[in-house]
């Protein structure tokens, strides 16, 4: 579970929304970006194990089959 300083996916929505209605600066380098960015390696962060015992499980089976 996210602290209450993390940026979650949800808060960076919201923060994107914002400026857009507002026209604020919606480029790469603009607050909005960098809300989304900070939520998305929150998420990978906390689920960063799980993707990688899916992709070893994939590969293992993928070598089972002749």
């Amino acid at each position: 579970m996210p602290s209450q300083s993390d940026m979650t996916k949800s808060n960076s929505s919201r923060i994107q929304s914002s400026q857009a209605k507002n026209n604020c600066d919606m480029s790469s380098g603009g607050f909005a970006s960098r809300a989304q960015s900070a939520g998305d390696r929150n998420m990978s962060g906390s689920s960063g194990s799980s993707g990688s015992q899916k992709s070893s499980t994939g590969s293992n089976n993928a070598g089972n089959k002749k």
